[in-house]
């Protein structure tokens, strides 16, 4: 294995938190850092609230914080969320409707009355059809979290960019992450786990070599399985398909476009797949890690030509 190690231009200082919800750092007046918090509908196409608390009081939750910025309603003794402004979950035309929360880019397994919020959490609600993906366990648009957490936890090493690719993909998100303020390293590999890695992975390579990785098979399920709106298709080069919100193949975006997408296991951290079936479309791919192309996204396209895609693809974008 091969590392290189790339610092970020300019240090940073972090704060621990939690990357998954509901860890908790005891009792204290306040987590120093800023905690922001957004709301939106539809996969994260419209924003409805955008807020932000500095050094959150010990005692802030999810839920209370949302409460301060949204008239809410509550479910099941007040741990779940119901409405928001008045968005109900509902069923309407078969399809089904509800307010799912993440902090740092993971879906929570547990109720928003039980989050603690710490200084630098990124929360995130979405409105969204869970017809087709009842769970969505990690998504990409809290960059560059869950990144930045890991790097300030306590062993404080590099965030490792797992390389697959050739040319100049694995460097880019490296220095992606090192312009997010990430310490990384990129460790060329061939297969399984880089050694030494426990916290969230950067995967960086074509799809016919990073598909095999036990991280990344569960991809060919479909959004029932990952929650990821797109599929490859073919026996080489691979065409990238993106999905609608009800799974349904909208648009062939050929074999030069690239993927950013998170996986998420059980309790396991969450890998990020930057991935394409050509050179050229891995770098594309890379060349997406940034907030421009990535907030509030679940998982994003990057086409031959034009901006990067929002998956699930609204059928308007289907031409």
């Amino acid at each position: 294995m091969i590392g290189c190690r790339i610092r970020p231009a300019t240090t940073v200082a972090l704060v621990c938190a939690a990357a998954v919800a509901g860890c908790g750092f005891g009792p204290g007046p306040s987590s120093e850092g800023t905690a922001t918090l957004t709301v939106t509908r539809d996969y994260g196409s419209k924003t409805l609230v955008d807020e932000a608390e500095t050094n959150p009081h010990s005692s802030e939750t999810v839920i209370r914080f949302l409460d301060r910025e949204a008239d809410i309603t509550t479910r099941y003794g007040g741990g779940f969320v119901q409405s928001v402004d008045g968005l109900a979950g509902a069923e309407r035309a078969g399809r089904r409707y509800d307010w799912f929360f993440y902090v740092n880019g993971v879906e929570s397994p547990v109720g928003a009355a039980e989050v603690r919020v710490h200084g630098g959490d990124r929360i995130w609600w979405d409105y969204r059809d869970w017809t087709n993906a009842m769970q969505v366990p990690a998504v990409v648009g809290s960059w560059p979290e869950p990144f930045t957490q890991a790097a300030a936890s306590g062993d404080r090493r590099p965030v490792a960019v797992e390389c697959l690719a050739t040319g100049r993909a694995c460097d880019t998100a490296a220095h992606r992450l090192a312009g997010a303020g990430v310490d990384a390293s990129v460790e060329r590999w061939e297969g399984g786990r880089s050694q030494g890695t426990t916290g969230p992975r950067l995967l960086v390579g074509p799809w016919s070599q990073v598909r095999d990785d036990p991280a990344v098979d569960e991809l060919r399920g479909g959004p029932a399985a990952t929650g990821v709106f797109v599929s490859f298709k073919g026996a080489g080069p691979y065409h990238l398909i993106a999905l609608d919100s009800s799974a349904t193949p909208v648009r062939d975006l050929g074999p030069d476009a690239g993927l950013v997408a998170a996986l998420r296991s059980g309790d396991d951290p969450p890998t990020w797949l930057v991935t394409g079936s050509t050179g050229p479309a891995v770098r594309r791919a890379a060349s997406s890690l940034d907030a421009a192309a990535l907030r509030q996204r679940y998982a994003v396209a990057a086409p031959l030509q034009g901006p990067p895609l929002a998956l699930p693809l609204d059928r308007g974008e289907s031409g």
